[in-house]
């Protein structure tokens, strides 16, 4: 049996046999509460989450089927043990089709009964577990989460593919928004344990007078609302990866704490003196200077050496601004390709339904059910930056760095409309006000002061004669460098010629 108890629900309408099966249950370690009727087990379904309900399928009023209905409508994962003293194989087929793990024919050994219980309980967990890590692998980062071409990030790349076969702990830093929990679950899938779990626990974001339960788990009784024993994070990450986000926020006591379980591999839940040995990677990360700290005596220095066997320093995002039209690209795709859809109605406006290869076999309705892999009635948006647009990104300082960028082109896409392209003013003020910072020219006005008209056209004749050299004189090119009509930059030719 799991170490914490199971709540089950045992319906039977023969009382003495009822109070037998129950009694027995309870020394078997279950928590039993009983019912006399189908009505009754369904008001109790819908006050409590049992994990168990077993049901007489002979029952006065609702019968043993409709309680098994209602029990997996409310919890789909319940498991269901259907038991009668009419048992057909067509009885015990329908049961199996309506949800019940499985079927028990009355008169039955109490043995019989509860080996039914608890293969349906450990079918249950491996199926949960499953379930948990075909969705982890099918993740598949293997870096491609981590975009760059930058040689900070080419560097960063050969340092992850080193370091991921190891089993070293690891210490990530950078500033916020950098991507820390990416790399992270980047090692973790492409280590030898990536068939396990990857647990993230973000210290900074848990009280201090919680954290330490949450790491360490407790036993029942351990503090008020310990009500029984809980596994930490620590000890659901056995045999794979622990992300620890924000470390530096530890309280001294629970760096001692996490010293001992990286030296020693073992610790005890909260209230509890048995040792738990525990085979973990550990791989923390933080945005504060810890040096700095273990100068201050804020942080051990003992733990600092342990944290940082491997240390990897994520670069901010305005150090690789190479990198920014790939991250733009990327979520372009993100959330103008999946989150945002355009309705059917909009297709047919566009007069795509006259492109009947694009949709696959109708159903009844004469609806197409998909298209193109997508939901019947919706058409990815494909979406560009303008050049003023991706200048502006670029110039900007990006504090929040990637995760900033990423909310900035999320924005961008709302607030287009439709379109095909982000323009400027579909990015935030202080992105636009960064760009229009950084293009004014560096002007000392002289005392005496300036010819207005003649500094504009000298500023004029630059940028056209630069844009025309770029572009091998090509006007309609040229144009579209400077966001000009090519009627206009033609015009500026014709008057700005005799000094071209």
């Amino acid at each position: 049996m799991p170490e914490s108890k199971k709540h089950l629900l045992l319906v039977e309408d023969e009382a003495p046999l009822r109070e037998a099966l129950a009694e027995r249950l309870a020394e078997h370690g279950f928590e039993v509460e009983q019912a006399g009727t189908g009505e009754q087990a369904i008001e109790q379904l819908a006050e409590f989450a049992f994990d168990i309900v077993i049901t007489d399928l002979r029952l006065p009023g609702l019968d043993g089927t409709r309680v098994l209905e209602a029990a997996l409508l409310r919890y789909p994962d319940i498991v269901g043990i259907i038991v009668t003293g009419y048992g057909t194989v067509k009885d015990a087929v329908d049961a199996i089709r309506r949800g019940a793990t499985d079927f028990v024919t009355k008169p039955f050994q109490f043995d019989e009964l509860l080996h039914a219980l608890n293969s349906a309980l450990e079918q249950r967990r491996l199926k949960s577990e499953n379930a948990y890590l075909r969705s982890q692998l099918q993740e598949r980062y293997k870096f491609e989460g981590i975009i760059g071409r930058s040689p900070a990030m080419r560097e960063l790349f050969q340092l992850l593919e080193t370091v991921s076969v190891s089993a070293s702990t690891i210490l990530i830093t950078g500033e916020t928004g950098t991507g820390k929990e990416i790399v992270a679950r980047a090692i973790h899938h492409n280590s030898p344990r990536r068939a396990q779990r990857f647990v993230a626990l973000n210290c900074g974001a848990i009280p201090e007078t919680l954290l330490e339960a949450e790491l360490f788990g407790h036993v029942r009784g351990a503090f008020t609302g310990a009500v029984g024993n809980r596994q930490g994070r620590l000890e659901q990450a056995t045999k794979g990866t622990l992300f620890l986000d924000e470390v530096g926020t530890m309280s001294a006591g629970l760096q001692m704490k996490l010293l001992r379980v990286l030296q020693e591999r073992e610790f005890e839940r909260i209230g509890d003196t048995h040792s738990i040995k525990v085979d973990v990677r550990v791989i923390a990360a933080t945005n504060s200077d810890l040096k700095k700290m273990v100068a201050e005596g804020q942080f051990r220095e003992d733990l600092y050496y342990r944290l940082n066997v491997i240390p990897i320093e994520l670069p901010p995002l305005r150090d690789r601004k190479e990198d920014i039209p790939l991250l733009v690209q990327h979520f372009l795709k993100k959330y103008a390709g999946e989150a945002h859809r355009l309705p059917h109605h909009d297709v047919r406006l566009a007069n795509l339904e006259s492109r009947p290869s694009t949709y696959p076999s109708n159903d009844r309705s004469g609806r197409p059910e998909h298209v193109d892999g997508r939901p019947a009635g919706t058409t990815a948006r494909e979406m560009s930056v303008s050049q003023q647009a991706m200048r502006c990104l670029m110039s900007y300082s990006w504090p929040g760095n990637v995760r900033q960028l990423e909310n900035a082109i999320e924005r961008a896409v709302a607030l287009s409309g439709g379109r095909g392209q982000i323009e400027l003013l579909d990015l935030t003020p202080e992105i636009q006000q960064a760009s229009q910072a950084a293009a004014a020219p560096d002007l000392n006005l002289p005392e005496e002061g300036i010819d207005f008209e003649g500094y504009v056209h000298k500023i004029e004749h630059e940028l056209i004669r630069r844009a025309l050299e770029k572009t091998g004189g090509n006007k309609g090119r040229a144009s579209r460098l400077l966001n000009l009509k090519r009627t206009t930059l033609v015009e500026k030719l014709k008057r700005l010629e005799p000094r071209m």
